[in-house]
């Protein structure tokens, strides 16, 4: 989009983008960019907010009025919460819900969790009648075990029947993954929003606690094609805030 907008700005058309990743605007110089603090997917912070989506597109297209470029502006609001959940504070589930196991392999406890979650991203399914996962054709399980595997002396460089650069498949196979405990959560009784469940899964869950792991591995390798996955790319740069503030 920055090189787009650099050759619409060459045939006197002004443009503005929205930027989700702001390491991103900084290296392409953009001729002018808002970046927003919000997940990716969501460029104007949360949906069915129509005033909240009104202040951004606002103050991207006050920056038309900037001459001089590259420049990057900063918003400095957080996206108002969505609420998920779509139980009442009256119910009360009679289920006890495991704490995070810590003992035994990666591999083992991810497929563990998963496994206690499958009914709820069942129900996830029948009741919003859709799901966003899918795209890789293959299993939670299996997806766990793909990803659990690079935190071993062999792990799986591909994924059969997906023809995809190494680090490309992990990167599909760690958001479909996310998308499963993200949907499994959204049904269990109780309010959630988007945060709510973003914190339970990057810090109460063995899956968060791989993904860290995983990218703190990669952070290693020499193959620039992991340069997304070992900046924000699989761990979101405001979890990495939170867990430096945890050390």
């Amino acid at each position: 989009m920055s090189a787009i907008g650099w050759y619409l700005e060459s045939q006197g058309i002004a443009t503005v983008s929205i930027s989700l990743i702001r390491e991103h605007s900084v290296a392409l110089k953009a001729p002018r960019a808002l970046w927003v603090p919000f997940i990716l997917g969501r460029p104007l912070g949360a949906p069915s907010n129509p005033d909240f989506q009104k202040k951004v597109l606002l103050e991207a297209l006050a920056m038309l009025q900037e001459n001089q470029w590259p420049v990057l502006k900063d918003f400095t609001q957080e996206a108002p919460e969505d609420q998920l959940g779509f139980y009442t504070e009256t119910l009360v589930c009679p289920i006890n819900f495991p704490a995070k196991d810590s003992s035994g392999s990666f591999e083992a406890r991810l497929r563990n969790e998963i496994a206690q979650l499958q009914a709820w991203y069942s129900l996830a399914i029948q009741v919003k009648g859709r799901s966003t996962t899918g795209i890789t054709g293959y299993s939670a399980e299996e997806l766990g075990n793909f990803i659990a595997s690079w935190l071993t002396d062999q792990e799986q460089k591909s994924i059969q029947n997906f023809d995809y650069p190494s680090a490309a498949t992990l990167k599909l196979a760690t958001d479909e993954l996310k998308a499963f405990y993200y949907e499994a959560k959204s049904v269990q009784p109780g309010k959630h929003s988007f945060n709510s469940i973003q914190e339970w899964f990057w810090f109460d869950t063995t899956a968060g606690e791989v993904f860290i792991a995983v990218k703190e591995k990669v952070s290693h390798f020499e193959d620039s094609s992991f340069k997304g996955l070992s900046t924000t790319s699989l761990v979101p740069r405001v979890v990495q805030q939170r867990l430096a503030q945890l050390k």
